[in-house]
């Protein structure tokens, strides 16, 4: 039998340990779960303003993000988060000497632009981005030193927020809670996109949710297993 097909059972074996409005819950949400557009967090200092990422992108619907550590280690602030990191996927770029280049080849093999979101001499406001032209990632980088050259070398647009004081740039997390809330506003809007997740992304972020859902979910898969190559059973 086809993997996809034992996934999709192990899915509602779990889901019977769930109770039917958390399911219902799951499938009302996913509902407006995007992988269009993703979020790259380029070696973030501060927990805080790193989890606070994380929290926008779930209220936003933003599946998956990406965190590159060079100098320094992601670490969640479950203050901060309230758990929103167990509903997103994280994926880590971590083992190589230049991290960030790794990660930018990475995402343009899977059909990525990379957006710098730093002012820069060929720079984009963000009334005016065009969400028409592909998958975007978007970038934001350290506190102090911000986008690193690499990205900035690498990028295939600059993105920058309009502002109108003295102060020359948003902490990191509110950047990133303006230019989604707009974007995804616009996605949502948009009638001409195929934004949202296919029915094997879905199906995977499901599989993932019930896993972080169900307690000792480990236990109970070797059991499915078990029960699953017996006859007669499941």
């Amino acid at each position: 039998m086809k993997a996809n097909a034992m996934q999709t059972e192990l899915i509602e074996y779990l889901s019977t340990f769930v109770t039917p409005e958390r399911l219902t819950l799951f499938k009302k949400v996913l509902k407006n779960r995007t992988s269009y557009f993703t979020v790259v967090l380029e070696d973030i200092y501060q927990s805080q303003n790193a989890s606070a990422v994380l929290r926008t992108c779930d209220c936003f619907g933003i599946q998956n993000v990406n965190v590159i550590e060079n100098r320094n280690t992601f670490d969640v602030n479950k203050e901060v988060a309230l758990g929103s990191s167990k509903w997103l996927t994280i994926r880590k770029f971590t083992e190589g000497r230049n991290n960030s280049l790794q990660a930018v080849k990475t995402l343009k093999k899977e059909g990525f632009r990379i957006v710098a979101t730093s002012p820069h001499t060929n720079d984009t406001l963000l009334d005016n981005f065009d969400i028409e032209k592909g998958k975007a990632a978007f970038v934001f980088g350290s506190e102090l030193p911000g986008i690193s050259e690499t990205i900035l070398n690498e990028a295939d647009e600059y993105l920058k927020i309009p502002m109108f004081g003295f102060t020359e740039s948003f902490n990191i997390s509110v950047s990133a809670a303006i230019i989604l809330h707009h974007l995804t506003h616009k996605l949502h809007q948009n009638e001409t996109i195929d934004w949202r997740l296919s029915p094997e992304e879905k199906e995977e972020i499901s599989l993932q949710w019930l896993r972080n859902t169900v307690k000792r979910s480990d236990l109970l898969e070797q059991l499915f297993a078990k029960q699953r190559n017996q006859p007669g059973k499941i």
